[in-house]
């Protein structure tokens, strides 16, 4: 009997290609910006090199420029001048992301603009709903922050927002949000929930791209244990059951088993977020020579797809998307 041999397929770039399992477009990627009220010009993160905040108009900018490199799609953080115990800001209509959707509608009116949904960087302490705080004690208010979370959804959507995605992780706020947006006329707004998102060590860096950090304790008590799969499940499937048009898994890398049973089981539009801890760590092994910045990109990315995903939130969207025009 003749032996089967796969290498006879790896033998050249082209007939790789023609065999690929697993393809990877730049219409997979989202691409997240951070605008603020607090800066007059771009003004780099330090802990995630060619990341900055950005101001309305840059964001504007931003975005024109990745749509012309292929980029669809952007997720707005907003970082506003004031914060309070009520969140104000959130969801002013006047409020950092509102007007932010609103630029960049302007400027590139085909973009999906789509709006993180929280209420961390606009709480005076830092937590991502209502709560009460002794010390280091902390206690968010599930259903008191429902309301918030709702009425900053609303104001997205009336600014002009393709999608909204709450990423708070409050029990109930996919139908709070689904009924909000019904009720305000914005039926066709979809929700991508971050449905099964972690308490991790891996978002660092964002924290301080979005002065997101806690004040008192942490957000354990409401983000996911890590150690936790079957929960993720029961998540995913109760966001799902209240009206999620898209369902995320955050972070990427260390939870690729989670979004492969995400996938699997519901067989819904999935995204995954390559948070700022991953896009860090190679940075700054790419800058001390450990590694090709590009490869080890383009793999995971490549890794996102293969497990699952359909959409990939990554902060190295434009990098990728010059990748792939060149091959």
């Amino acid at each position: 009997m003749l032996s089967r041999r796969p290498r006879r397929l790896r033998a050249t770039p082209v007939l790789r290609s023609l065999v690929r399992e697993t393809p990877l477009a730049v219409s997979d990627l989202i691409y997240p910006l951070f605008v603020s009220e607090v800066i007059t010009r771009r003004t780099p993160v330090s802990s995630m090199p060619g990341v900055a905040q950005l101001t309305v108009e840059e964001a504007a900018q931003e975005a024109a420029a990745a749509w012309a490199e292929g980029v669809r799609s952007v997720l707005l953080f907003g970082i506003p001048a004031e914060k309070d115990e009520q969140a104000s800001q959130a969801y002013a209509s006047g409020g950092i992301v509102q007007r932010a959707v609103r630029a960049i509608k302007s400027a590139v009116p085909q973009m999906i603009v789509i709006t993180d949904v929280c209420l961390c960087e606009y709480m005076s302490h830092g937590h991502c709903g209502i709560a009460q705080i002794e010390g280091d004690h902390v206690e968010v208010l599930n259903d008191a922050s429902l309301e918030l979370l709702a009425r900053a959804a609303v104001s997205h959507a009336a600014a002009g927002a393709d999608i909204v995605a709450p990423s708070d992780m409050m029990d109930g706020r996919v139908a709070a949000i689904r009924l909000a947006l019904d009720d305000a006329g914005f039926e066709n707004t979809a929700i991508l929930s971050y449905a099964a998102k972690f308490a991790s060590a891996f978002y660092g860096p964002f924290r301080d791209a979005a002065d997101s950090a806690p004040q008192a304790g942490d957000r354990r008590s409401y983000q996911m244990d890590p150690a936790n799969a079957l929960e993720a499940l029961r998540e995913v499937a109760l966001d799902i059951e209240e009206s999620a048009d898209m369902v995320m898994v955050k972070p990427g890398l260390p939870y690729l088993d989670i979004l492969w049973r995400v996938k699997e089981r519901f067989e819904m539009p999935t995204a995954v977020y390559h948070v700022s801890g991953e896009y860090a760590m190679v940075k700054a092994a790419a800058a001390n020579g450990w590694l090709d910045e590009r490869a080890v990109t383009m793999e995971t990315l490549l890794a996102f797809k293969r497990a699952g995903a359909d959409l990939i939130v990554t902060y190295a969207a434009r990098d990728a998307a010059r990748w792939l025009r060149e091959g």
